[in-house]
């Protein structure tokens, strides 16, 4: 009898323990569902709901233009097999969608179309248009999208100095030199040294600026993520001299002296990246706090609604053995 009276006793306690704790778990597991709930919420809030109309509907009006960028390296940037070989290498990493495929999603790896399309650049197709313009800022931000080595090397040149951007040089749509030769596109610009490279050695042997100036080592094995470098400082080391005159670099007893100087790299704005990293560090703090704070109230809430819970559960239970006892 006295056995069975301690276990009634206990079981108001047992219920509120139970259901206490069962409260609080689910208070923490809420908590960190709403971090996490929050941190894709700030990953796709620059999301556009608008629909991509697709090349094709550009062609329409542009057929010439369609023409020339159907053969580019940008309308086939996802079906490159050599994309495709590393893109399965990589385990299909979709982060590398976004260059290689047009309105990619990152909430749901879903993308409109394949391969670098007219809305890549210009934007999802307007319905008004063309009364609606599709404006397009033709600058090196839009192309550091996905060119971030090359427009960083842009960024030390002396032809960011002179906000000499990217479309002065290439042709956005065939992805080719404003210019039969890259000599001839130099030049445009350069005529002086145009004039006296053209009765030189180098010329002679069929080379042209960019084997100097834009001189990379040579690659045995093809670029992963396109991070390589591209010469797009366009300054001349020692290491474009040593890729032709390897055999003479050092045999010599003379050194020769060039007629031009070179142009080193600009010094880095170190303040500015302090600020950057200072910015960032502190907005990685914000987002650690944030989610300690969501689980440190998802805990609260647990705690008191178990303790409410609980105790109206307990406090049952205890009338219920104390009814029946009164009853026998």
């Amino acid at each position: 009898m006295k056995r069975g009276w301690l276990k009634n006793s206990l079981r108001p306690y047992l219920v509120f323990g139970f259901i206490f704790t069962m409260c609080l778990l689910y208070g923490g597991i809420l908590g960190e569902n709403q971090t996490v709930n929050a941190a894709a919420g700030e990953s796709t809030q620059d999301q556009t709901s608008e629909q991509y109309a697709g090349p094709e509907t550009c062609k329409t009006c542009h057929e010439e233009l369609y023409d020339t960028w159907q053969s580019t390296r940008h309308a086939h940037a996802f079906s490159s097999p050599i994309f495709q070989r590393d893109w399965v290498e990589e385990g299909s990493d979709y982060t590398c969608l976004e260059c290689h495929t047009t309105g990619y999603n990152p909430g749901n790896g879903s993308y409109a179309h394949e391969g670098i399309t007219c809305e890549s650049c210009h934007g999802p197709f307007q319905p008004g248009h063309p009364e609606s313009l599709m404006p397009v800022t033709p600058n090196a931000e839009l192309c550091s999208t996905c060119h971030k080595t090359t427009t960083d090397e842009w960024r030390a040149s002396p032809h960011h100095e002179a906000n000499i951007q990217c479309q002065a040089c290439h042709n956005p749509h065939s992805q080719t030199p404003r210019a039969e030769t890259i000599t001839g596109l130099c030049t445009n610009c350069h005529k002086d040294m145009g004039d006296s490279f053209a009765h030189g050695t180098h010329a002679s042997a069929g080379l042209e600026c960019s084997n100097c100036h834009m001189y990379t080592a040579p690659r045995t094995e093809d670029a992963i993520m396109g991070l390589v470098p591209t010469g797009h400082t366009f300054t001349v080391g020692s290491d474009a001299c040593i890729g032709c005159h390897q055999d003479t670099v050092h045999t010599r007893d003379t050194i020769v002296r060039l007629s031009g100087q070179v142009k080193g790299v600009p010094e880095v704005d170190t303040t500015s990246l302090e600020k950057q990293i200072q910015d960032q560090t502190q907005a990685i703090e914000e987002l650690k706090a944030q989610s300690s704070i969501r689980l440190y109230t998802g805990l609260a809430q647990g705690a008191i609604v178990g303790l409410v819970t609980g105790g109206v559960a307990a406090w049952v239970v205890s009338r219920r053995i104390r009814v029946v006892e009164t009853e026998e």
